[in-house]
């Protein structure tokens, strides 16, 4: 990336961690600070803790089609001012009501999609990808440090405190946003980093993106279920308060990314992917049972907890990679769409249902249920296909050489490596999916016109 697409990939993954660091803050500490809200129950902790990931799985894809006509900038600073107002109601709010609504209304500024929007406006095709990887690598730095920092600023601030952080974080986002990302000359639909709304039948009947799609709806209702219980778990086996449980939050982190790294590059590197990606949906299910048999034990209870980060790192990683990896190459934004919209929906879904389920059950069955949960999505995806592990390449098609797509295409899909091609003459862009290995993208580009 050149030095201009440096600052807007960095300062838009800054924007997108601010968002995220308040998000993921309240989840270990929030069970425990809601027992004390006026009219809570376990049903409405969960409620409260899951509804940011209705408004934002609801609204994700209108807010990035929203951008498409009145600004790309505009939608986030409005995003970002009502996730302020959200967080603003949460933290004056004494019921558990009030909290359920500026929750809903943190949930509501989904501006996710809009961010990628943005970055696709504000790099090349070459270097996207890059900048890409550099806002991905930002959310999960994010998930890991607010993991660990959450408790130990409850403590100090409390989780009223978290709430009013995350006021000045959604203004910090903002100041970013206008003084610091640099603002694009031309706003563009851009196919493999946003929906596109005729494209949407044909992936919601993906047989294998609905699997992906499953498997991290399934994965987010584990975890948001999990902090329903875990915390107090934690306070009752081992005498850890929800403010000092950082402690154990930060060696089983750091212990599940020593795991995930070697995971992932035998994934990647070794194409062992389908293998460790069923290995990992096992070692999901097998953490949840055994936090059934072993509440009494605090071994048990770290092995479990530590086993869960370790698998969920690595489907954190593996899925989103699976999702390019599947999608057609003119409709990867329009999959990683469903794909997130499905992510906040098991939010929603594993604070609801896992509230409801210690409510009416007790502990103990929350882990049941997402024991099977998980169980039921390795057999999802034991049945699923050999990943391809081919990648998309955007190609920029040269001043009159997109007249004819049909010969375009032809010559792109002769070249070694290449296995699928979509020209869109109307964008100038030619859609390529291939195998890295043998791809030879100035070849491609001296087809399209380039050299």
């Amino acid at each position: 990336m050149d030095k201009q697409e440096f600052r807007a990939a960095l300062s838009l993954a800054a924007v997108f961690s601010v968002r995220l660091l308040g998000l993921f803050m309240i989840y270990p500490v929030f069970a425990d600070y809601a027992r004390h809200l006026s009219g809570a129950t376990p049903a409405k902790t969960g409620l409260a803790l899951g509804i940011y990931g209705l408004s934002q799985g609801l609204l994700q894809i209108p807010f990035g089609l929203l951008s498409d006509k009145i600004g790309r900038k505009t939608v986030i600073v409005l995003g970002l001012v009502v996730f302020a107002i959200g967080s603003a109601v949460a933290a004056v709010s004494t019921s558990i009501n009030g909290v359920i609504i500026g929750r809903t209304l943190q949930g509501a500024a989904a501006i996710g999609s809009v961010i990628l929007a943005l970055v696709a406006d504000l790099t090349s095709e070459e270097n996207r990808t890059g900048a890409m990887a550099l806002v991905g690598i930002t959310i999960g730095m994010s998930f890991m440090v607010a993991l660990v920092t959450g408790p130990i600023l409850a403590g100090v601030i409390g989780v009223q405190g978290i709430f009013w952080l995350m006021v000045g974080l959604a203004f910090l986002g903002i100041a970013i946003t206008e003084f610091v990302v640099p603002r694009p000359r031309v706003l563009r639909v851009h196919r493999d980093a946003e929906a596109v709304p005729a494209m949407l039948g044909s992936i919601l009947r993906n047989s294998e993106l609905l699997r992906l799609n499953f498997g991290v709806f399934a994965l987010h209702v584990m975890l948001t279920a999990s902090f329903l219980v875990v915390p107090s778990l934690l306070h009752a086996r081992l005498n850890v308060n929800s403010h000092s449980q950082w402690i154990i939050y930060l060696p089983v982190l750091l212990i599940s990314v020593v795991v995930m790294v070697p995971a992932i590059i035998l994934a990647e590197k070794y194409r062992r992917m389908k293998a460790v990606f069923v290995g990992s949906i096992a070692a999901l299910a097998m953490s949840q049972f055994m936090l059934v048999i072993g509440q009494d034990d605090p071994y048990i209870i770290l092995a479990a907890i530590t086993l869960f980060f370790a698998g969920f790192n690595i489907m954190e990683a593996s899925l989103p990679s699976l999702v390019t990896k599947t999608a057609p190459p003119d409709a990867k934004g329009t999959a990683a769409g469903i794909f997130s919209s499905a992510q906040f929906l098991g939010i929603f879904a594993g604070g609801v249902v896992g509230g409801w389920i210690q409510n009416t059950v007790g502990n103990g069955s929350v882990f049941g249920w997402c024991g099977c949960l998980a169980l039921l999505w390795l057999l999802v995806a034991a049945t699923m296909q050999q990943p391809s592990y081919l990648t998309t390449r955007l190609i920029r098609i040269g001043a009159g050489r997109a007249a004819d797509a049909e010969e375009l295409t032809a010559k792109l899909r002769q070249l070694p490596g290449v296995a699928e091609v979509k020209v869109i003459a109307a964008e100038d862009l030619a859609y390529l999916k291939v195998d890295s290995r043998t791809f030879d993208a100035a070849q491609a580009s001296q087809i399209c016109g380039q050299n």
